[in-house]
């Protein structure tokens, strides 16, 4: 008679039966070329997800929902915003190369938090991770906090994360640690430029926007810091370098200057649209009764028996009143 299966191997065995609810873990092929930058035209008709019957606007919709839910988790788990960004790249890049149709956001995202903590040498407990994602994807259920902490959930659910982890890096080859962010270009050209607190702050705004965006899988990072600094000084109608044409001291060009603020300047346009509040009902309309004169009968023709005129006269009514 056979040993018989310890407990534990049986989980194991139910985790990688039942795993394909959550994650696709077939495996992809590895990237041969660091080629984590994309057209325009790639990113919004030839996407993973596009091929699977997601259209662009439900796949933006996906984006923007796992970068709200990365910063929720950060801010939970107290990592610095450089994590954040660097966990919202990686998710940039997951979906250009897997499907949203196959692969459940949340886990990605929470994987790719824990992975980007591992990135940038601020390690993270595993089990903070867990209960942490855990809270926030189910916080309608007012029992998931205490769940949580049961033995079979949490290691069911951390078996996610750890396979979410592992596909990440298998479908980049090992490339996703090595996330370049505009923080640092960022603060090398606030620091030439001499800019003012007021443009400092709103550059560093935009770039936390940025990487909710597309603009990282775009374009480089010196790109959007160099671009960053332009946009927030012309909103500020503040002049900055000491020359006209300083953003050449970056390596960028005056054409590709103008091409990567004309993309930011349509995503805070499309942002605006989204958050601005809905006009108010219009007023409800008063009319206030006026007598009504009676309609004036045109002059018959005694002989014929009928008006002289082929049509009825128009009744005056006084308008109504708003």
């Amino acid at each position: 008679m056979g040993e018989e299966q310890h407990p534990r191997k049986r989980s194991r065995q139910h985790f990688e039966a039942e795993e394909t609810r959550h994650i696709s873990l077939i495996k992809s092929p590895r990237c041969e070329t660091a080629k984590w930058y994309f057209s325009k035209e790639e990113i919004e008709r030839f996407s993973p997800s596009r091929k699977d019957g997601i259209d662009l606007a439900k796949e933006s919709f996906l984006r923007s929902s796992y970068c709200t839910f990365i910063q929720r988790l950060g801010m939970k788990l107290h990592v610095s915003q450089v994590i954040i960004g660097c966990a919202m790249v990686m998710c940039h890049r997951f979906y250009m190369r897997q499907s949203h149709a196959k692969n459940n956001w949340q886990t990605i995202a929470t994987s790719s938090l824990f992975l980007a903590c591992k990135a940038e040498d601020e390690p993270c407990q595993l089990s903070s991770v867990v209960v942490a994602s855990y809270e926030i994807i189910y916080e309608w259920d007012p029992s998931a906090s205490i769940r949580i902490h049961q033995t079979e959930y949490y290691h069911e659910f951390k078996e996610f994360i750890l396979a979410g982890e592992r596909l990440l890096l298998d479908t980049s080859a090992f490339q996703l640690l090595d996330v370049e962010l505009p923080y640092k270009p960022l603060a090398a050209a606030l620091n030439r430029v001499n800019a003012w607190p007021d443009l400092a702050t709103a550059s560093w705004n935009f770039v936390h926007d940025w990487l909710r965006t597309t603009l990282c899988l775009q374009y480089r990072p010196h790109v959007i810091a160099t671009a960053t600094v332009h946009l927030a000084s012309t909103f500020q109608n503040g002049k900055v370098g000491s020359r006209r044409d300083w953003w050449l001291d970056f390596g960028v060009t005056t054409k590709l200057l103008k091409e990567v603020i004309q993309e930011m300047c349509m995503l805070i346009e499309v942002d605006r649209r989204r958050t601005m509040p809905p006009p108010p009902p219009p007023p409800p309309r008063r009319e206030v009764a006026w007598a009504i004169p009676a309609p004036l009968k045109p002059p018959v023709h005694m002989s014929r028996g009928y008006p002289f005129h082929s049509y009825p006269l128009q009744s005056y009514r006084q308008p109504g009143i708003w």
